[in-house]
């Protein structure tokens, strides 16, 4: 089939074939970018956190008149108050275990810093100074949170120290994830070596390594640091205070609704309202809510975008098809079979398409770069643009069908009655 007499009418219709190759292109742009941040969503909200999720909950509480954390006589109290707390857990029936804790992964509150291989390094410096995320928390934290240890040990209750909320005592020991124990010694022999907590002159022994924690933070800014999280033996006292829980095995709604009358009768003079007792399904579905939700949008973007360019192109089309009714029954005249007419239509079809789908790929790039430079995207993987080439065409050569097919059933008689 000879190109040359299908441009050539393709010259006669040039506002039809420049804007649906328009567009085509800017379908490809839009589609592309938006297939792209869904794939991004989707892997975030997959992201393993390296808790053993099941049967895990967090309670938050606040107490009223609590002493000052800015006095080493009201930290003794408010650690006292916090024992009392966690012993009236543990003798909850179907608590497995609890422990004190600043934050857990996706609660989007963190405490940052970095760590060192060297001391006295600001967080500026470049090299061995690494962003990491603290939990502090007691020997339990391992067992509470399904943490696993790869190498080294467990925290020790000889091991966990208390201190005021802004207190910044020394810390001995620690234990890190895998993935900021190999970015501080790559060669893999973390246990045993120092680091330096937040620019210190003073060293922190790595006492053992666990698989995986996420940091608390679920936003992209924490992509680069996402599973660098540090472990502390520190119960942190102030006028509130969190608390992990682990329970039995299909028990966990049954002890979630035991927590606030057991907490209130330890110590009436507390707040815990209807949101401090969430589980730590609710707390990942809300970390990722607003993914989930621009995930869909994005879909739905494209799922519109996707049948407007269909529909426009059977629209223009069965157009063309009307006004060519006795060209195409001189063709069958001479010879042309239906699958020949057919062809023909895909191939014009395909034409347009093409052109618009080179047109898209320069605005796919362009687009990209705008929300690289605006809102920190990463840069469209090729692969991206490829599927959405693919994608283009085939679903021009669908869109072209049913006209197409219907202009091959046009009788050669046809020519005759149109003279």
């Amino acid at each position: 089939m000879k190109l040359h007499p299908m441009i050539a009418a393709l010259r006669k219709h040039k506002a039809g074939v420049v804007l649906i190759a328009l567009q085509i292109a800017l379908t490809l742009a839009i589609v592309c970018n938006a297939i792209f941040i869904i794939g991004q969503r989707i892997d975030r909200v997959n992201r393993p956190t390296g808790l053993d999720e099941g049967n895990l909950f967090l309670a938050t509480q606040q107490w009223v008149g609590a002493p000052s954390a800015d006095t080493p006589d009201g930290v003794a109290r408010l650690d006292a108050m916090l024992k009392e707390d966690l012993a009236a857990l543990r003798n909850l029936p179907g608590v497995a275990s609890v422990a004190p804790i600043n934050s857990v992964p996706l609660l989007n509150s963190s405490w940052n810093g970095s760590v060192s291989t060297k001391p006295d390094r600001k967080f500026s410096d470049k090299g061995d100074n690494v962003r990491t995320t603290y939990y502090f928390s007691d020997e339990n934290v391992l067992s509470v949170l399904g943490l696993r240890l790869v190498a080294g040990r467990n925290f020790t209750a000889a091991d966990v120290q208390h201190q005021g909320f802004r207190d910044n005592p020394p810390r001995p020991i620690v234990i890190l994830t895998k993935d900021l124990a190999d970015k501080l010694y790559p060669k893999g022999d973390a246990v045993g070596k120092a680091v330096y907590i937040d620019g210190s002159g003073s060293p922190s022994t790595i006492i053992g390594v666990v698989a995986r924690l996420q940091v608390p933070g679920s936003g992209t800014w924490t992509n680069n640091f996402a599973w660098n999280s540090t472990l502390v033996p520190t119960r942190l006292n102030a006028n509130f205070s969190r608390y992990a829980v682990r329970t039995k095995p299909g028990q966990l709604d049954a002890v979630m609704r035991t927590v606030a009358p057991t907490l209130y009768k330890v110590n009436p003079l507390r707040v815990l309202d209807d949101d401090s007792v969430k589980s730590f399904g609710d707390i990942r579905a809300k970390a990722y809510r607003a993914d989930v939700g621009m995930a869909i949008l994005m879909g739905v973007i494209c799922l519109v975008l996707l049948s407007v360019t269909a529909a426009g192109i059977v629209g223009l089309t069965s157009f063309w098809v009307g006004q060519r009714h006795r060209q195409i029954g001189v063709r069958r005249a001479l010879g042309a079979r239906k699958v020949d007419i057919l062809h023909y239509f895909q191939l014009e079809n395909l034409l347009i398409a093409g052109s618009g789908a080179l047109i898209g790929i320069g605005m796919a790039v362009g687009l990209n770069l705008a929300l690289m430079r605006y809102y920190e995207m990463d840069r469209l993987p090729v692969l991206y643009t490829l599927i959405g080439v693919i994608a283009v065409l085939v679903l021009g050569q669908c869109a072209v069908f049913v006209p197409a097919r219907r202009a091959s059933n046009v009788p050669p008689v046809t020519a005759t009655r149109a003279v």
